[in-house]
């Protein structure tokens, strides 16, 4: 009776101060366990998205324009015009090209000196290069000379097409880039095709998205923003954008079979940045190319894609555009398409004209401020999700990078 007692004034007892649950005892008073994994990354997801908004608030007009490009700069060394973009403008961004670059301390220094210049602005640069491999390398010389990619897809080896990816990474972040155009998803189906070529991975969708899924994470992996391209296709023409306007002639259907497969996968897995090529696809849109197509971007991209990331044009400044309208007229067609981020490689002339063009625009209402604000919320939010600053970089290791790299062609060339 004793025991019976003493068993039913501890079940009293707990009663009162918790409960059991399938044999165990919940203590009320206990604090309630951590929030699960979702609920933290929802909770930092909240609070980024406040910090974008708080930081877009605080900004003049000309310093949300600016942030709207990425450009070229002539020469070795920043110049007057540079500093002008980069202090009165608010530039977004830079592309370094072959003559912009001399050795590893030369760009080391010049990517060093922009962020030097852009350290009153309170939002980092984009530092930007194409950096694919092969025939389309922007590196120093003295980095040994990676392989095109579509040695990569013939050997096929996802271990090594995520190296290749690291590699390229970190020779990037060695000097100082951010941001690379790379890699390239279009699947080279035409053999007439005089600009992409050896760039793709391969002349199927499935070898394209194999080893074109794992570059991208590669890069990724070394803080690097991958800016995969050409949307919606490039492989299927013959003739080069950088001269005039390639024509392809096929229709959604057409397009989701070949095209679309590696840039849906890549959304799949969570790019960052899409580029749009210059490319007319007149049975999508029969008056605009892909840069400048408001049912290409937003109707094919954005909505039947359900890509939320960051939209960058190609180079705006390349035949397939200057030859077929004005580089402000182009400008604003991209952005009204539903584009982020132009890219202006080449004439100082034309930076500024474009600025005030834009700021032209959204003082008249064809532009609105909360569709600019937009797009520098997806511009802000890649910087800040890759933690961009513009800290100086003392030295660069070629030694183990070049060491690195050899050992990744070693493996490669075992593998032939």
């Amino acid at each position: 009776m004793k025991k019976l007692f003493l068993y039913f004034i501890l079940g009293l007892t707990l009663l009162l101060t918790g409960c059991i649950k399938d044999g165990k005892i919940i203590d009320k008073d206990k604090p309630k366990e951590d929030k699960s994994k979702e609920e933290s990354e929802l909770d930092k997801e909240l609070e980024s998205k406040d910090n974008i908004e708080k930081i877009i608030d605080k900004m003049t007009l000309d310093e949300k324009i600016g942030q709207l490009m990425i450009i070229g700069i002539n020469g070795l060394t920043i110049d007057d015009h540079t500093k002008e973009m980069i202090e009165k403008y608010h530039i977004g961004g830079f592309i370094l090209f072959k003559y912009n670059i001399a050795d590893e301390n030369q760009t080391l220094e010049l990517l060093n000196n922009l962020k030097k210049v852009n350290s009153t602005n309170p939002i980092p640069l984009f530092l930007s290069i194409d950096e694919e491999g092969g025939r389309v390398s922007r590196l120093p010389n003295s980095f040994i000379k990676l392989p095109a990619a579509k040695r990569i897809g013939d050997i096929n080896d996802k271990d090594i097409s995520l190296e290749y990816g690291k590699i390229i990474g970190k020779r990037l972040k060695s000097l100082g880039f951010n941001m690379n155009f790379g890699p390239v998803l279009d699947v080279n189906s035409n053999p007439q095709n005089p600009v992409i070529g050896d760039r793709a991975f391969g002349s199927s969708s499935k070898t394209v998205v194999d080893n074109g899924m794992q570059v991208m994470k590669g890069i990724k992996s070394e803080n690097i923003v991958a800016a995969v391209k050409h949307f919606p296709g490039h492989g299927d023409t013959n003739m080069d954008s950088h001269i005039d306007l390639p024509v392809i002639e096929k229709d959604l259907n057409d397009l989701e079979k070949i095209e679309l497969v590696p840039f849906k996968e890549s959304i799949k897995q969570g790019v960052d940045t899409i580029m749009i090529g210059h490319i007319l696809f007149p049975k999508l849109d029969n008056q605009y190319p892909a840069t400048l197509s408001k049912e290409i971007i937003t109707g094919l991209l954005r909505e039947k894609l359900s890509y939320e990331g960051l939209i960058i044009s190609d180079d705006m400044t390349m035949g397939a555009i200057i030859k077929n309208y004005t580089i402000e007229e182009a400008a604003i067609k991209f952005l009204k398409a539903g584009g982020d981020l132009l890219l202006i490689c080449h004439g100082y002339e034309n930076h500024v004209k474009i600025i005030n063009r834009i700021k032209e625009e959204v003082n008249k209402g064809s532009i609105s401020e909360d569709e600019l604000d937009e797009k520098l919320y997806r511009i802000i939010q890649i910087k800040e999700k890759y933690k961009l600053e513009d800290h100086l970089i003392e030295r660069l290791d070629m030694d183990t990078l070049n060491s690195k790299t050899q050992e990744l062609m070693n493996k490669i060339d075992k593998k032939n």
